[in-house]
């Protein structure tokens, strides 16, 4: 085969791959149970339900429906997802919203509308990989923000914000999941929501709110996105049908103001031209006749008993000196290991007991994350947690002793 990587460009030479997509293929052994992916329970996918919309969107939208459509989305699922967007205190229309091709592509929308080469913006530490990796494929600096139980700390982000401008940096925009975040599933309080607006205001910021989990609630009540918050057009907003329905569909969302959604769109067209418009009408008919809030009901009344599953089978099978905070929702825990652990190098032997997890540097862009790790619980079955947190202790409790480590 030819060898043309001297034709590359700059950027394509710059490209990483997702450490999670290489975990993936590394977990395909049937006898590994896998945490690594952020995977939806195929068990919850509404397979009746949506054969029947299928058939009724053909009887009814057929030729429309397997045709082009529009590059900003179909105006009735935009007209759907404003009024749901309403209801969780959004000021919304259909004209504001953009359907796209997963949350993925408007996270690269994103990064190719607002980032030059050298550009900084701002991340969680630590915070979702294919967020990081959209926005470094425009070969921009990130700034990671620290968090705590109430995510993103806004005051150290203020600080670093100061700091940036004094070197004469501005910073582009701001990413955060602000509701059971990826990895760490903790969610920001409305306080703090409040207050990163504020900051986005005082310093002439965008922000980026990606919100896949909020829906997947356990133990907590609805808390209104930072988009609700916003009064100058500063917030964009994204969220997707991935977890509440089927990631396969590849459908997602996003809320902008006039002049970001502009330019969104023109991004678009030149990557796919429009979103798949048999899907739209697909997910359009699942929300006007009732099946999505019934469906997303089901996939929480499924998820919550995993959840509680994992937690009380690290209690059983952990050693002492881990840090997990039980998260209220969404689909991940988030383990932080005692000192003298490295959950990369640790990988190998987990994958030898049969048991995966990503490591927790994959979310840094400081290079920290090293003790952490991140694990799904929506995907496995109820005994494969308990089973995989037995074998995941054994590994973790045999590193600690080969490196003598004393809790």
């Amino acid at each position: 085969m030819a060898d043309v990587s001297r034709l590359y460009s700059d950027r394509a030479g710059k490209m990483r791959k997702s450490e999670i997509r290489e975990l993936l293929k590394v977990t395909q052994d049937p006898e590994i149970i896998s945490f690594a992916g952020g995977l939806p329970n195929p068990q919850s996918f509404p397979i009746d339900d949506i054969e029947s919309v299928i058939s009724s969107v053909l009887k009814q939208h057929g030729k429309t429906a397997l045709q082009y459509g529009t590059t900003q989305g179909l105006r009735e699922l935009r007209e759907s997802i404003a009024e749901r967007s309403c209801k969780d205190g959004m000021k919304v229309t259909a004209d504001d919203i953009i359907i796209v091709s997963g949350s993925q592509q408007g996270l690269d929308t994103v990064g190719k509308v607002f980032l030059n080469p050298g550009d900084t913006a701002l991340v969680g530490l630590p915070s979702y990989l294919g967020g990081i990796n959209a926005f470094r494929s425009y070969e921009s600096n990130l700034a990671g923000i620290p968090l705590d139980e109430d995510g993103m700390r806004v005051d150290i982000l203020e600080e670093k914000i100061k700091t940036l401008l004094k070197n004469d940096i501005q910073p582009k925009f701001i990413y955060v999941i602000p509701t059971f975040q990826n990895p760490a599933g903790v969610i920001m309080p409305e306080s703090r929501r409040k207050k990163l607006v504020d900051i986005a205001n005082e310093y002439d910021l965008v922000i980026v709110e990606d919100d896949p989990y909020e829906k997947l609630r356990f133990d907590t009540d609805h808390i209104k996105p930072i988009k609700a918050f916003d009064d100058e057009g500063r917030v964009i907003f994204m969220s997707t049908f991935s977890k509440i329905l089927s990631p396969g569909f590849r459908l997602a969302w996003v809320v902008a103001s006039d002049e970001l959604k502009r330019k969104m769109i023109i991004c678009k067209q030149a990557l796919d031209l429009c979103t798949n418009t048999f899907t739209q009408f697909i997910a359009d008919e699942f929300i006007r006749n009732g099946s999505l809030d019934l469906h997303i009901m089901k996939i929480c009344e499924m998820y919550k008993p995993k959840r509680d599953i994992m937690m009380k089978s690290m209690e059983n099978y952990f050693p002492e000196g881990y840090v997990c905070n039980r998260p209220k929702g969404g689909m991940f825990a988030w383990v932080t290991l005692p000192q003298g652990i490295d959950t990369e190098t640790m990988f190998l032997d987990s994958i030898k007991a049969k048991v995966a997890y990503v490591h927790g540097k994959a979310f840094h862009v400081d290079g920290g994350g090293g003790r952490s790790m991140r694990l799904n619980f929506s995907y496995s079955s109820n005994d494969q947690i308990e089973e995989g947190m037995k074998r995941l202790g054994t590994v973790i409790q045999k590193k600690l002793e080969e490196n003598k480590v004393v809790l």
